[in-house]
């Protein structure tokens, strides 16, 4: 009896699956859809299992999915030994490959006696918003197959489990990484974050550095004072001064000191201001975000339109004035956009995030993009100290203490090098070169440095005497006095 029913279920199901066929191939796309839904409704009754999807993003593509990525990570440390088709990816400065299932592979695992099917597959680039949002092959999925007998221990328990380990093997396993935004996909792109600057081998002050830690450890510690001030998990750092005095190693130490991937926004190659709020969206907690020379990276220095506010309305576009061929090509970005990014009401997605701005030139940046609030502490990246420069010859030299020490004090109270120039005096040439000798060079570098500037300050109070002494003379001595001086020029 029951050979002849499953006989005739079958011939009822093969029947089915041809007239589908037939439907999707001579049916329009209205009635396709209405019959495809009824058809699949049909079947489902003579079949016993469930099915639940895990997409690979969330949001029409705009954030990745925790669920994914923890699953992804589950499956790759419990299931991969009896998949069949793998995909290998090598990690840096180690000997074995990472395994995980490849496109349109099939495992099985086992829970509490409960066996499910996990199958990963493509979303079909017909349906995928894939020119939209700029992505080079249609987004993945998994689909969980099980009994629906085990219905309730599966979804109560089996897929908690699952997130549970896979954040854990994640967190476990974790490499810190720095983005960068690809300028063509308007997407992140990703290396090793690998930079081995601490706040033990900055070149700062130690009190200064002290204070910065600490700042960033409470930031860390207070996910609940943010919430009881309605205010998002994020602050800003505003680093400003002259090239070769460290932000970017300040910005490395940060990272290293917080364990935070960094993603390093270029500015020119974001489009508008939606694609800049989409890269925002896709960046992940515990992560430092930095726009490196942001009075370099577009028009900042603007004043905004009257009647423009800090967060929309009327504002100045950030984009330089160019060509009209060169304008179709450059960022259309706006200042308002730009804040919005900072603490906007997008900028809530995600927490524990840190903003970092650079500048060499802080005076050329609107206060309304720096004040309190969006760069909450701002600090001032100066000229090498006595005290920075022991850290550099501890890092350099090995040395804690040498008889120039003295000397060389004297010259930094009244001397401006940055700690690059300093570092690249103290770093040895030479295996020849001892520690006496590179004190030696840097003592010289010192007093060079010490004597371009006293003469620079002599020719500018020579320049500042003879204006003072223009502006006093007569206006007919000034004028015989410029007369005399572009007649010698034409002489020469």
């Amino acid at each position: 009896m029951f050979p002849e029913m499953f006989a005739h279920y079958g011939s009822m199901i093969g029947g089915l699956m041809v007239l589908r066929a037939m439907v999707q191939q001579y049916l329009p796309a209205q009635l396709r859809n209405l019959v495809d839904r009824y058809v699949h409704k049909w079947m489902s009754l003579f079949d016993p299992h469930i099915q639940i999807s895990f997409l690979e993003f969330t949001g029409q593509r705009m954030r990745s999915s925790e669920a994914y990525t923890a699953i992804e990570n589950y499956l790759t440390k419990n299931v991969t030994s009896v998949a069949k088709r793998l995909k290998a990816d090598s990690v840096k400065d180690s000997r074995s490959l990472v395994l995980s299932m490849d496109d349109y592979e099939e495992v099985t695992d086992e829970y509490k006696g409960a066996k499910v099917r996990w199958f990963l597959n493509r979303v079909s680039s017909k349906s995928s918003s894939v020119s939209m949002y700029g992505a080079t092959e249609p987004p993945r999925y998994y689909t969980l197959t099980f009994h629906r007998k085990n219905r309730e221990l599966i979804m109560q328990s089996y897929i908690r489990h699952v997130l549970t380990e896979g954040k854990a093997i994640a967190s476990k396993n974790r490499q810190r990484k720095l983005y960068t935004n690809d300028p063509l996909y308007s997407r992140w792109n990703h290396v090793v974050f690998e930079h081995p600057a601490t706040f033990e081998t900055l070149a700062m002050d130690l009190d200064k550095k002290r204070e910065i830690m600490n700042d960033l450890m409470k930031f860390t510690q207070r996910k609940e004072y943010y919430a009881k001030i309605g205010k998002a998990w994020k602050r800003g750092y505003l680093l400003y001064g002259p090239p070769g005095t460290g932000k970017s190693t300040m910005i490395s130490a940060m990272a290293n000191f917080l364990n935070y991937d960094v993603y390093d926004l270029e500015l020119t190659a974001v489009k508008n201001n939606t694609e800049l709020r989409r890269l925002l969206i896709e960046t992940s907690s515990k992560s430092i975000m930095v726009i490196e020379d942001i009075d370099c990276s577009l028009d900042l220095t603007g004043q905004r339109k009257e009647g423009g506010d800090d967060n929309g309305g009327k504002d100045k576009s950030l984009v330089k004035k160019l060509t009209l061929k060169e304008k179709k090509k450059s960022s259309e970005v706006t200042l308002s956009g730009l804040l919005n990014f900072i603490d906007g009401i997008w900028s809530a997605c995600g927490g524990e995030r840190i903003i970092v701005f650079t500048t060499n030139h802080l005076d050329k940046l609107d206060p309304a993009l720096i004040r309190r609030g969006r760069m909450d502490k701002h600090i001032e990246m100066s000229y090498c100290s006595y005290e920075a420069f022991k850290v550099l010859a501890r890092n350099y030299l090995n040395i804690d203490d040498h008889p120039l020490y003295e000397t060389i004090g004297l010259l930094f109270d009244k001397t401006n090098m940055t700690p690059a120039d300093v570092a690249e005096n103290l770093m040895p040439k030479s295996d020849d070169e001892d520690v006496e000798v590179c004190l030696r060079n840097l003592i010289q570098a010192l007093e060079a440095v010490k004597e371009k500037a006293k003469k620079k300050a002599e020719e500018e109070a020579q320049a500042k005497a003879m204006r003072e002494r223009q502006e006093k003379s007569p206006k007919w001595w000034r004028m015989s006095e410029k007369w005399a001086g572009s007649l010698l020029k034409k002489r020469r």
